[in-house]
């Protein structure tokens, strides 16, 4: 009986990676070249796939991330050869997050970013300590007002039903122990992915649905397990509750977090939701590649490092190309799959010597996801980023319903927030594509009285 074939350990094209931007460029490659075995490396035993992607707009796209097994992907393109080099292992099964929440009786999140949002809004059950460093809620995505505008949802019970998520999700737990024995504790893995807590029970212990308290403008300064809180003789503070003056906190609790606002916060555990680091370290050892202020290796406007044969796509990367005035970086989901796209383009054009323009997904920022259970679509300079005081804002909010913002400099539109179902998406992305002088409309622009998607057919 023939012996069975050992996987290639090399290929013309090597992608490392499973998360979007990894597993996009190297469905791409596989499309590209059929006749070539593309290597994708994974340090997790899943990998990340867009699935039921549906293009919104000329840029806007909607897609579902779901976790799969790399063996589906093989099935898909027999050509991908999936190299799983050390799988993240769990540790306890005891430690898993929804675990651990149905003890809970309180937890503190850190971060303000899509994530915290999430969590925020979906923990029941429990006293939420939620520390921002920020002055008001998602500053990453949104203005003081947008922040309001959703923060009345969070006090507000829930009472819409759950939107089914049509999703299959894979975890490590289901696996054998033996495949779990040969993995590594310290390999990164992908990042956590769109409505990745559908199908956990976010429920903690106490009776009432949301039982949140914000700290704002602060960070983390100490973090003290239980037995070196009660040697140092700190003192820590009850849930703050109804503007009542705050109590020193009797009960004893596994940890405890002082902030930098000298608050002190007992808690059953901490969430940290601090946002993406690129994952650079394994690749910088012996290598000399030029990194970005914020660490990723940077890239030029074909996805190129500073060294040869090497592309960078995704979390990893940092854009140094002369970037579009309504178009800027950030680690998202959608960015990870137009780079890992984009990338897998450039490498096949450079293969075959052929020349390639740069993707049109990067002349503008565009984003939709939901948040607090609202449709939130970001376009341009939504938080007027890069643009100095020479802009006006117009906006236009209907409580609990929308929130719709527009970014205008020197009458153009260059960026909008839109937050519930407004259908003003497509039109707005084609006003601050086309850089229209809408000076003459003045504020009729955001007037719910005119329909402004007939103004520009």
């Amino acid at each position: 009986m023939e012996a069975a074939r050992p996987p290639p350990t090399a290929g013309k094209f090597v992608v490392v990676g499973g998360g979007i931007a990894g597993v996009t460029c190297a469905e791409q490659l596989a499309t590209h070249f059929p006749s070539e075995d593309i290597l994708l490396v994974t340090a997790s035993p899943v990998i990340k796939a867009v699935t039921n992607f549906k293009q919104i707009s000329k840029i806007l796209e909607e897609f579902d991330v779901e976790e799969q097994s790399s063996t589906m992907l093989g099935k898909r393109f027999p050509n991908i050869k999936v190299i799983e080099s050390g799988v993240k292992q769990l540790k306890s099964e005891e430690h898993e997050f929804q675990k651990q929440l149905t003890k809970a009786k309180r937890i503190m999140i850190i971060g303000n970013g899509g994530i915290a949002l999430e969590l925020v809004y979906e923990i029941e059950g429990c006293e939420v300590i939620w520390a921002i460093k920020d002055k008001a809620i998602g500053n990453t995505f949104f203005d003081a007002g947008a922040a309001e505008f959703l923060t009345s949802k969070l006090i507000a019970e829930k009472s819409e039903a759950k939107i089914a998520h049509k999703r299959t999700r894979y975890t490590t737990e289901g696996r054998k122990k033996e495949a779990r024995s040969k993995s590594k504790a310290d390999n990164v893995g992908s990042a956590l992915g769109p409505d990745w807590h559908e199908g956990l029970n976010l429920k903690g212990t106490k009776e009432f649905s949301h039982k949140i308290h914000l700290e704002t403008m602060c960070e983390v300064k100490k973090i003290y397990l239980q037995d070196e809180f009660r040697i140092l003789k700190k003192k820590s503070f009850t849930f703050p509750r109804d503007h009542k003056s705050v109590t020193a906190d009797t009960e004893m609790w596994p940890v405890y977090v002082e902030l930098t606002n000298e608050k002190i916060y007992g808690c059953d555990f901490i969430v940290s939701a601090t946002g993406v680091t690129p994952n650079v370290e394994p690749f910088l050892h012996g290598n000399s590649f030029d990194l970005g202020e914020d660490g990723g290796l940077k890239v030029d406007d074909h996805m190129h490092t500073s060294l040869p044969d090497i592309y960078a796509a995704g979390d990893i990367c940092t854009t140094s190309w002369q970037l579009s005035p309504v178009w800027q970086q950030m680690r998202l989901w959608t960015q990870a799959r137009q780079m890992g796209w984009y990338a897998a383009k450039c490498m096949a054009a450079a293969s075959s010597g052929d020349s390639i323009d740069m993707d049109f997904s990067f002349e503008l920022f565009a984003h939709v996801t939901k948040f607090f259970n609202y449709k939130v679509v970001l376009l341009g300079k939504y938080n007027a980023q890069g643009l100095g005081s020479d802009h006006e804002l117009m906006l236009r909010c209907t409580k609990g319903r929308e929130y719709i913002k527009v970014v205008m400099q020197n009458g153009r539109m260059m960026g909008a927030v839109l937050i519930g179902e407004t259908d003003l998406e497509e039109t707005f992305e084609n006003l601050i594509l086309n850089q229209m002088n809408l000076s003459s409309y003045g504020e009729d622009l955001l007037d719910p009285n005119i329909d402004i998607e007939d103004y520009f057919d």
